[in-house]
């Protein structure tokens, strides 16, 4: 039985002190270089798609906020770029940059993550997410939020912030849906004879009015290979879930157990009632954070050297596990007998985890088969575009 496996690129690692392991490439982590190995070194390991971290502040241990520490790997490159660039260096990988939904705006997040699948001859997707940080709204200057802690987000008000960003993140994933069906599949002629370059009647309008967009369409780029590339989210309690539920293909859990694994699909599905969902279900991914070695004891030690070196254990929203390759497997195992279909490994360190995933890992499991596209690796039916012979939606 075949298992998709995904791993997420982040840095030097999901460690914040693995920048200042041994094989680590601290000197790299800007360079185009780097996240080229990352990948190959994924892709030619069997693993199905990467997804690239991103954010719009700096990385910090304080929530919501940014940090003084200058102990800790700060700064990025665009996951979108980074993308594009290893598209045409890789030729089976999917690429699935982070992008946020909050401050950007839904034509040019549709623009760049189609670019993206015609880089990489139909292997985009997008992992979209939200951003409710006041420093992040300041490199803007457009709107404002309010400071806030984990605590007073689990109250009232900080629902209402909550339910703000998640309906704004469902509407510019809407938008950018629309998009990327604005244009048929045919609509480019290419008949000199004629001097026909594109068949005007098969753009389309979107014409998509809301509370957060007005955005008329069509795209500047036509339909790209997947006519819809994969979109995921990350969700951690019910208003994520629903947002995933709303407009996702893929949505990332993060239980730390069996038993969390079985209510965290349950709230899934619950989430895909509760908004009405139709068509194909929502695929159910788990994310683990990995230290793995040859031993249990050997990749605890890593563990402790790592929390040592940052001044504390790594916290995580999903579960750090520490063991060996086998017994990772077996977890994941367990997990997938619960119901999930796939999982996203986050390594602690880049690239000795990478490289115990690639080894130790994907061999245990069936690999999907080699497609064209993404969407067809993982299983997903071709994309049927909305505007098909809706000429009074015509351009």
């Amino acid at each position: 039985m075949t298992l998709p496996l995904a791993v997420a690129l982040d840095g030097a690692g999901w460690h914040p002190a693995a920048w200042r392991e041994q094989n680590a490439r601290p000197r790299d982590l800007f360079t185009a270089r780097y996240w080229a190995d990352l990948v190959r070194t994924a892709e030619d390991g069997g693993i199905d798609l990467v997804t690239i971290e991103d954010s719009l502040g700096l990385q910090s241990s304080a929530f919501g906020r940014p940090d003084d520490r200058v102990d800790q790997v700060r700064g990025r490159l665009d996951a979108s770029l980074i993308a594009s660039f290893v598209a045409p260096l890789t030729n089976r990988i999917g690429l699935v940059p982070t992008i946020t939904t909050t401050h950007p705006e839904p034509f040019h997040v549709a623009t760049t993550v189609q670019t993206l699948d015609y880089a990489s001859r139909g292997r985009a997707g997008w992992r979209a997410q939200v951003s409710g940080s006041p420093f992040e709204a300041k490199h803007f200057g457009r709107r404002e939020f309010p400071e806030f802690t984990i605590e007073s987000l689990r109250g009232p008000a900080g629902e209402t912030v909550l339910r703000e960003l998640f309906d704004e993140a469902a509407d510019a994933i809407e938008v950018v849906r629309r998009l990327w069906d604005s244009w048929e599949d045919d609509a480019i002629i290419r008949d000199a004879a004629t001097g026909r370059f594109i068949d005007r009647e098969k753009l389309h309008y979107i014409d998509f009015a809301g509370e957060r967009f007005s955005v008329k369409g069509p795209s500047i780029t036509p339909r790209s290979p997947q006519g819809q590339p994969l979109v995921a989210v990350l969700a951690h309690q019910t208003i994520p879930h629903e947002l995933a539920a709303r407009g996702a293909d893929i949505v990332f859990g993060t239980p730390h157990d069996e038993a969390g694994a079985r209510g965290i699909l349950g709230e899934i599905r619950d989430a895909e009632s509760r908004v009405g969902r139709t068509g194909r279900p929502l695929e159910a991914w788990a994310d683990v954070v990995v230290v793995l070695e040859e031993t249990t004891a050997a990749a605890r030690a890593v563990l402790d050297r790592l929390d040592e070196r940052a001044g504390a254990p790594l916290a995580s929203d999903a579960l750090v596990f520490a063991g060996t390759p086998g017994d990772l497997v077996d977890l994941l195992e367990s997990w997938r007998a619960v119901g999930y279909t796939g999982f996203r490994l986050r390594p602690a360190r880049l690239p000795d985890d990478l490289r115990q995933i690639v080894e130790h890992v994907r061999p245990r499991f069936a690999a999907p088969a080699d497609a064209p596209t993404l969407r067809e690796r993982l299983g997903f039916e071709p994309a049927a575009n909305r505007y098909t012979d809706t000429e009074e939606n015509a351009a």
